[in-house]
């Protein structure tokens, strides 16, 4: 890890970083004890009210980063907001809500609330009503709270922009400025992210002072152990060959990546056809539907899960077996977060990636390349 370009070795206990004894508690109840690279070195500066920005791979604990030290932050008697996550996508804003009343769990008097579009707005301004010193939200959804004035932000210390590249990415820069400016008793912002563009840097130069960088690399044992394959197949045939891939490596729990929601739908249709138990998840089902999957898929109800790159980030599902990608993905970032699904925990992964073409082969070979990764070819 590095922190302000130098690199640094930190084996942090949770139990050296002067917690109150309700959240020590509810890290006890998780069986955690370690501090991740990246905990470990933003905790001290976040509790320290220091700006952070953190680049560090997926599925390395950003969540706790930020969420320890602003939960140590939160007066349980307070009736204002004071603390601020952004997110891009609802997934991952609900995903950050159950992460951080998990750690809430022995600290009784401290309310998130979670603020996202697809959900009556009636039911989000009755939780704010119950007066939240915590708020996880997508931009868009924060902006129409904010609007409606059912939501307000004079008394915010701290902001947090997660998964900020690919917030700003998806063209949110303008709400998110906006929403910065109207904060004006901040006193830190962080920003964690997979990857630093250069959107990043803007908001990073023009609203943090002095922030502490933070780098984790995504190698040795900070990278997933994820054994990576290849297969070639006709494209009539891969169907067959993830049906076939599913039962010789006994695969429980697996995630298969598509490239469209049309594919995600009939590959779904057609694994349910071979007796598989499957759903799929895209943008274009409703809220209360995705949730409906994604929650069976985390009981274990669901042995696939068929994706588009909405589910690739964010996501803290645990404990997947495999993941497959149908569809070699256009950019080697969403490569990186799909496989990332899998290998968390220090568990031994795989990724397997079905090959039809002259393209995905070119394609694939690239992103292995330009990661360092080595991906096996596996012959039938």
């Amino acid at each position: 890890m590095e922190i302000n370009g130098t690199t640094v070795e930190l084996d942090l206990r949770y139990s050296e970083m002067n917690l109150s004894p309700g959240l020590m508690r509810a890290l006890s109840e998780k069986g955690f004890t370690l501090a991740t690279p990246v905990q470990a070195g933003a905790i001290p500066c976040f509790k320290d009210w220091k700006d952070v920005i953190a680049k560090a791979p997926t599925g390395s604990g950003k969540t706790f980063a930020f969420g320890i030290p602003m939960v140590e932050h939160t007066d349980p008697q307070g009736l204002d907001v004071t603390g601020l996550i952004l997110a891009p996508t609802r997934e991952l804003a609900m995903q950050i809500q159950d992460e951080l009343r998990q750690l809430c769990a022995f600290l009784p008097g401290i309310r998130v609330a979670c603020l996202y579009g697809g959900q009556p707005i009636e039911r989000q301004i009755n939780l704010l009503k119950k007066r939240p010193q915590i708020v996880v939200a997508t931009p868009g959804r924060l902006m129409d709270h904010m609007k409606r004035r059912t939501v307000r932000l004079h008394k915010v210390e701290t902001v947090v922009l997660d998964e900020a590249d690919r917030m700003l990415d998806m063209g949110f820069i303008k709400d998110v400025t906006h929403i910065l400016k109207q904060i004006p008793n901040r006193r830190n912002l962080g920003m964690f992210s997979a990857t630093i563009s250069r959107e990043v840097m803007d908001i990073s130069w023009v609203y943090q002072r002095d922030p502490v960088e933070i780098v984790v690399r995504p190698i040795q044992e900070n990278r997933p152990k994820i054994s990576q394959y290849r297969l070639k197949v006709d494209l009539g045939g891969k169907v067959d060959l993830l049906v076939s891939i599913l039962e010789k490596e006994k695969l429980d729990r697996v995630i298969v990546f598509c490239n469209t929601k049309n594919n995600t739908d009939r590959i779904t249709g057609l694994l349910r056809m071979r007796h598989i138990s499957a759903q799929c998840i895209h943008g274009d089902l409703g809220q209360k539907v995705r949730e409906q999957v994604l929650t069976a898929f985390r009981k274990g109800e669901l042995r696939v899960l068929v994706a588009t790159d909405v589910a690739a980030r964010g996501l803290d599902i645990d404990d997947v077996d495999a993941v497959i990608n149908y569809d070699i993905p256009e950019e080697g970032e969403y490569y990186v977060h799909r496989i990332g699904r899998t290998g968390r925990a220090k568990h031994q992964g795989a990724a397997y990636n079905l090959i039809s073409s002259v393209t995905e082969d070119i394609r694939l070979d690239e992103i292995a390349r330009n990661n360092k990764f080595e991906i096996k070819p596996i012959t039938r």
